[in-house]
């Protein structure tokens, strides 16, 4: 499933490595882990900016810069980018193996894990929740939300969040609550005043709030730790990733694709 949206955020921004990643192709190829090839099929989700996202066609962020950066320091090529909607990865991965890893930002979970594996840790994150600027709804907490309308992203554990926290226990109805394939949509949604709140992980919800009339209302600690994931069983490929995360870290590489896309000096 080719995922389809585009985002405003500025490459000039955020792309300030000389020679930086993310521009290959945006449709993918089947080319999975094999007896004779070493070639690695990555899949992600655009949308979710700084992360993963498009910019004047190209395939962006974080997340590929540094899948990109790891693959390198491994025995592994990595081939041409396959993009889906968020929650067609893990299917696309472990079903139709059209991908041979998910770099989205993807959260580790229990649930996940029953069905994928993860690399180690790359990155930590809690939960935001987006308002509109300047407007009527600015809630403090969870409680405050009784009568109002919030999205998230189909899939995510943004989604979570909401289903335990404000459908599970009846303050907001079903109907007060729209997923979406992007938060691109949701935002934009926000935006037009289609719904009143929406809830995202925290570094995406900054980016969102520098470029957009949206503000972080709070933020959620959650203490989200994101992984690459992989197919169950591919124990020699998990132990490359891992090496390879390693040495980035070391070698100082991860801090500076950290400063490109989180703009830290």
């Amino acid at each position: 499933m080719s995922y389809r949206t585009e985002t405003d955020v500025s490459r000039r921004t955020y792309l300030k490595l000389t020679g930086g990643a993310g521009a290959v192709g945006l449709t993918g190829v089947a080319g999975c882990l094999g007896e004779n090839t070493t070639t690695i099929t990555p899949g992600t989700a655009p949308g979710f900016p700084p992360f993963e996202m498009r910019e004047d066609g190209e395939l962006i962020g974080f997340d590929i810069d540094l899948l990109e950066a790891v693959v390198a320091e491994t025995d592994y090529e990595l081939g041409e980018w396959a993009t889906f909607e968020f929650d067609s990865l893990i299917p696309a991965l472990t079903q139709n193996e059209e991908i041979d890893v998910i770099a989205a930002a993807m959260t580790i979970t229990e649930d996940r894990q029953e069905t994928i594996a993860f690399s180690d840790p790359y990155w930590e994150s809690d939960q935001a929740i987006l308002v509109r600027e300047g407007g009527d709804f600015q809630p403090g907490a969870w409680a405050d939300f009784e009568g109002v309308r919030v999205g998230a992203q189909s899939g995510t554990t943004g989604a979570d969040q909401v289903q335990s926290n404000l459908v599970d226990p009846g303050i907001i109805a079903d109907e007060d609550y729209s997923t979406y394939d992007s938060y691109v949509f949701a935002v934009e949604d926000l935006v037009n005043e289609n719904v009143d709140a929406v809830v995202v992980d925290n570094p995406v919800a900054e980016t969102f709030a520098a470029n957009r009339d949206v503000t972080i209302a709070f933020v959620e600690e959650t203490g989200e730790q994101f992984g690459f994931g992989l197919r169950q069983g591919e124990s020699e490929f998990q132990s490359a990733l891992n090496d390879g995360l390693a040495t980035v870290r070391d070698d100082g590489t991860y801090q500076e694709i950290t400063n490109t896309w989180f703009g830290q000096e």
